[in-house]
This record gives C-alpha cells, structure tokens and sequence, in this order.
C-alpha cells in the first residue's frame, strides 16, 4: 500500500468517504485483513470517528457492499423473463469480476439490503408472471444466484493463477501429469477445457442452459 494516505481533511469525514476509502482497502488488502484500525489510519483519524457513522465493521461491510450493487442497475431488466434474469445475471457477473472483494463479502455475509433485494424483486417477479409457482420461483431465483456466484468466483480464481507466473507454471505441470492412459479423454480435451474455464462465451452458454432447463417450469396462462 502506498504511504500516500486518503486522509480526511477536518469536518469533511462522511459515510460516503468512509464506504469508498474502505473499498480501496478490501480491494488491496484483502476483505479478510481489513479491519476498523486500518481504515482510521488511512482516513488520518481516530478509530472512534468511525463508530459515529457505523456501529461495527460488519455494519460497514454491508455498507460497501450495498454502495456496489447500486453501481448496477440490476433491477432495471425489461422483456420476457427469459430476458430480464439474462440481464440480471450478467450484470451480476461483471459487478463481480470487476470487484472480486465483492465475491468475498458475499460468501461471508448474508446476501441482504434493498440493492439485493431490488434484484431478487425483478427476478422472482419476471418467473411469478411467467406462470412459475411460489417453489419454484424461489428455486429458480436461488439456482440463478449461485449459478452466477460460482461462475464469477471460479472465473476469478482462474484469472489470477493465469496472471501469475507461477500460477501458470502451476496449471501447464498439472496438465502435464494427467496420465493418458488412466484419463484419455481429458488428455484429448485438454485444450478445450482450459479454454473453458471463463470468459464471456462460457458463461452465456452456462447461462442459456440454465434458463432453458427453466422453461418447463412455466405455466402458460389460460386466455380470456
């Protein structure tokens, strides 16, 4: 981290400042490592200023957690449900792979506040009127989301082992050891699976299996 600190000039300390200083510091940090001390440091304050605006640092996670959804309208997807959990989905997926701190959050905090449920709103609604019942409206929403958590945080894995040298390292001796005779057709997809293993064309084709596997849930409507 740079010595270069964002400290907060006198009176000028606000939620706002709080919430995005605390991002930048899960963003190089890490979430695990972040801590109430450290941002007070950052900010060029007294750790008790914080208390004043967030009671604890799980308030303030929550916090910066809801300041992320509201980056993306999730809840502003139009046209058949079909389309609307697409555009949900995928704004999910990049909202998540350009803040990977945010997968963190996620898995250590209830998935809540009005950003998210803006989100579960647009969805469930979208199945309900498409004639899915309560169940498996709900189930559908669920398989959704972690079809969507999973995906992005395998992606963000991937990403980083390959942009360390090491990492790759890692991945070409892992492959290599795959014995040809015990597992020839992974030897034989070896390429193709490695090119599997994010991007924009494997997750639309994990994405469209997901919704066409919903589509015997709907109930068509009866005319009038």
């Amino acid at each position: 981290m740079s010595d270069k600190r964002t400290r907060a000039p006198r009176n000028t300390l606000n939620p706002e400042l709080i919430v995005t200083t605390a991002l930048g510091l899960m963003k190089t940090e890490g979430v695990e490592a972040f801590s109430l001390r450290a941002l007070a440091k950052e900010l060029g304050v007294g750790p008790m200023a914080l208390y004043t605006y967030f009671r604890n640092k799980d308030e303030l996670i929550d916090a910066v957690r809801d300041h992320l959804f509201s980056t993306r309208k999730l809840s502003s997807a139009q046209g058949p449900w079909q389309q609307q959990l697409r555009s949900v989905a995928t704004g999910l997926r990049e909202l998540l792979l350009e803040h990977p701190c945010l997968l963190r959050i996620l898995a250590s905090r209830p998935l809540k506040g009005p950003e998210t449920a803006a989100a579960t709103e647009t969805v469930v609604r979208a199945l309900r009127e498409a004639g899915f019942s309560k169940e498996n409206a709900a189930r559908a929403h669920t398989s959704l989301f972690t079809f969507v958590l999973g995906a992005a945080l395998w992606e963000s894995q991937m990403n980083a082992e390959k942009q360390d040298p090491e990492g790759r390292r890692r991945l070409r001796a892992t492959m290599a050891a795959v014995s040809e005779v015990d597992y020839p057709t992974v030897v034989d997809l070896a390429g193709e699976l490695a090119a599997t293993s994010g991007g924009d064309a494997q997750f639309e084709f994990g994405l469209t299996a997901l919704i066409m596997g919903l589509e015997p849930f709907t109930t068509p409507r009866r005319s009038s």
